[in-house]
């Protein structure tokens, strides 16, 4: 059983008490026990058309209130096997890009440095980079999973470097990322140049448009996502625009023609069972757009599902813990 895990719903009513995510123990300090930490990033200053998502991480941890402790779907319940805390948020410096990437990544090395995986709440895309700048001087160039509708390749903005829309060539460039084992999925809307999305094939990502994965379907697409990761660790992020804005108006750049939340999340549960997981980020909640608060809502529960992901891949793991013990007193040489 988990020993950090949500307050009760039943001992104490889901509106009461200090709005940490799904109600967790709000620590600064890593629990050597503790395999995921919450961790708040609201930088948005790299956004190119709307600010807000800065208090996308308030807005996601209100609506995580609602949250159980039961996913049926998966039919797991993760606190019987996991522990997390939320760490509260890293003090970014607004329309300061590269200091905030720099006490993003001095900060989220202190964090996996304990053996735990973090979970991101965004803040605008652009963060990603400087989480996989931690990732990688961990645990070297990782594959990545980007559930989006833009690639975030662009070669700049505006002659700079870096903003929302440029985290992912900064990454292959810097060589933080398995392009060979990476996949971006969802991709759709105008663009500003007509090879936009194979200039991205040419950084070496695979890409499903939106339309391509509406053709294959979520079983197919979900199998697409499972060979092109393989054994790599990977790093996922999730930008909430990749849902269609009927289902999650609240965000920066939203693009029509996209998923609904039934859809995002049958393909979160496929495709991403059983991954070598190092991290994962939710970005581009913009509340001020989100109405009735439903896309932070939504991103509530895509969390709950990385969180039950992560408590699958500790159940597996007891579970060839307890065949290979089993096996090794059976094996002949353990015989009398």
């Amino acid at each position: 059983m988990g020993k950090y895990k949500p307050l009760d719903p039943l001992e104490v009513p889901r509106f009461a008490g200090i709005r940490s995510f799904w109600r967790l123990p709000h620590l600064k300090e890593i629990p050597k026990d503790a395999d995921f930490v919450i961790v708040g990033i609201p930088f948005d200053t790299g956004a190119s058309y709307r600010v807000g998502a800065r208090y996308g991480p308030e807005a996601i941890r209100s609506q995580s209130l609602i949250l159980r402790t039961h996913n049926p779907v998966l039919d797991i319940s993760p606190f019987e096997y996991c522990s997390g805390i939320d760490y509260g948020d890293i003090q970014v410096i607004p329309g300061f890009i590269e200091h905030s990437y720099e006490t993003i990544e001095k900060e989220y090395r202190s964090i996996i440095d304990k053996e735990v995986i973090p979970i991101g709440l965004g803040g605008d895309h652009s963060i990603t980079l400087a989480e996989l700048r931690a990732i990688a001087k961990k645990y070297g160039p990782v594959a990545l999973v980007q559930f989006d509708s833009h690639t975030d390749t662009d070669p700049d903005y505006y002659g700079h470097k870096y903003n929302h829309g440029t985290p992912f060539i900064r990454a292959v460039e810097e060589g933080l990322l398995l392009t060979e084992h990476s996949i971006q999925i969802g991709i759709r809307g105008s663009t500003y140049s007509k090879d936009e999305i194979d200039k991205a094939r040419e950084l070496g990502f695979e890409i499903v448009t939106a339309e391509e994965m509406f053709k294959l379907g979520v079983d197919k697409v979900a199998r697409m996502i499972q060979e092109r990761v393989g054994d790599a660790k990977v790093f996922v992020t999730f930008d909430i625009d990749f849902i269609d804005p009927a289902y999650a108006p609240g965000t920066g750049t939203p693009e029509v023609g996209g998923p609904s939340s039934r859809e995002a999340l049958e393909l979160i549960r496929k495709g991403l069972k059983g991954l070598d997981f190092v991290g994962f980020d939710l970005v581009e909640v913009y509340p001020q757009y989100d109405p009735g608060f439903i896309t932070s809502l939504l991103a509530a529960n895509i969390i709950f599902e990385f969180i039950s992901l992560i408590a699958l891949n500790k159940k597996e793991g007891k579970r060839r813990e307890r065949l290979d013990a089993t096996n090794r007193k059976e094996s002949p040489g353990n015989k009398v």
